[in-house]
């Protein structure tokens, strides 16, 4: 591919990601990386700060797609439930990229520095949505336990969907697990 070409954040997204699978995420340089892609260097950088970044790019998109989900809530929706609907919908942008979202938590399982921004992730996650509850006049504790279970169901239902045939979709899973923390929450 010609450096002209476009979509290069994405080439480059792939490239990468093919060659964590591949090679290892330490065994991989970015000049590894932009040659895969059809690329330089200076253009990796230009779309991402390291190469771990790239493993991280969509974070603030689902950031920002949690909180709007919390803030569009209905205003009678009690706070768990506004936390679990925003996730919910969150099942829908994991279905077109299932085979993407596993061969990325692949790479990050086999390696500690990637499990521990992928943790720093969760909590920026988890912290974004505590205060879109607060914007709703969600008082804390209640907007920071919230938020907390409902990232934690997430990571519960997200690990079931990676570990399973991909049926029943991430949504399902996520709704599924609300269910039980309800259940374990009431004492069933």
């Amino acid at each position: 591919m010609g450096r002209w070409e476009p979509n290069a954040r994405g080439r480059l997204a792939e490239a990468a990601l093919e060659l964590y699978v591949e090679r290892g995420y330490e065994q991989t340089t970015v000049a590894e990386i932009a040659t895969r892609a059809g690329l330089t260097e200076r253009t990796f950088f230009r779309h991402f700060a390291d190469k771990r970044e790239v493993l991280f790019s969509g974070s603030d998109a689902l950031r920002e797609h949690l909180v709007n989900s919390v803030a569009g809530a209905p205003d009678s929706a009690a706070p768990i439930d506004a936390v679990a609907a925003a996730l919910e919908s969150v099942g829908v942008l994991f279905r077109e990229g299932r085979e993407r979202s596993l061969r990325r938590q692949a790479v990050i399982t086999a390696n500690a520095e990637l499990r521990e921004r992928e943790l720093i992730k969760l909590a920026s996650l988890s912290a974004a949505v505590a205060d879109a509850l607060r914007r709703r006049g969600v008082a804390d504790p209640a907007a920071s336990l919230a938020a907390e279970a409902g990232v934690a169901v997430f990571k519960v239902a997200f690990e079931r969907w990676a570990d399973g045939p991909g049926e029943p979709d991430l949504s399902q899973l996520i709704r599924e697990s609300f269910d039980e923390l309800k259940a374990v929450t009431a004492g069933r």
